[in-house]
């Protein structure tokens, strides 16, 4: 039996934190996982970035509450879901993701938690586990799943690499030149081609 873990942010979402950056004018927080390697160092620094703005949690759900799937990812996400069983395995967080996951029709989710204060600041973050989304392809192989996993950033490279088929979605120069054994679909009718070659 066939499953697809997929990202989230970059494959059906626009990346959260850059369009956080283009709100307040905070022009480092578009730093990425597609950037930063250590997931950890990049999130300490967000929230300290955050701390030094006095950017609430309130204020990053209202940026999210104006963002829109990505162009064509809902009928690519509706083709897909039709193939297979299919998993979104995201570094994101049940506090920024809800919005997204009513728009993709409530799909199965793995994600973080964010700490929040009594100030509805964010002081931290609490992982779903320790490289999950690899421990997650792991676990659905256990279950005699045949795997493929689709994301686009350094923090997908553990599952792509762990399932049976990995695919990258419109990654950054950088990430493509490190996998080149990957292949690399630019559009979703590109991945639909790679998805329906793997299966």
């Amino acid at each position: 039996m066939n499953l697809i873990c997929f990202d989230m942010e970059g494959v059906f979402t626009p990346e959260i934190w850059v369009n956080v950056a283009k709100k307040t004018g905070i022009d480092v927080l578009t730093r990425t996982t597609r950037d930063e390697p250590d997931y950890d160092k990049l999130m300490k620094w967000r929230i300290e970035i955050l701390k030094e703005n006095n950017i609430s949690l309130a204020d990053i759900q209202q940026v999210i509450s104006t963002l829109p799937l990505l162009d064509g990812a809902r009928d690519f996400f509706d083709w897909a879901r039709a193939r297979c069983q299919v998993v979104i395995t995201t570094d994101s967080f049940v506090q920024f993701a809800g919005p997204f996951i009513e728009k993709l029709g409530r799909p199965l989710v793995l994600c973080h938690e964010l700490n929040i204060d009594q100030a509805g600041m964010i002081v931290g973050y609490t992982l779903r586990q320790d490289d999950q989304k690899t421990k997650a392809v792991k676990a659905f192989q256990g279950l005699n799943y045949t795997v493929t996993a689709i994301g686009d950033s350094y923090n997908d490279m553990g599952m792509i690499q762990q399932a049976n088929h990995g695919i990258l979605f419109r990654p950054p120069d950088k990430v493509r030149a490190e996998f080149p054994q990957f292949p690399v679909a630019m559009d979703y009718a590109a991945l639909k081609e790679e998805i329906s070659r793997v299966s």
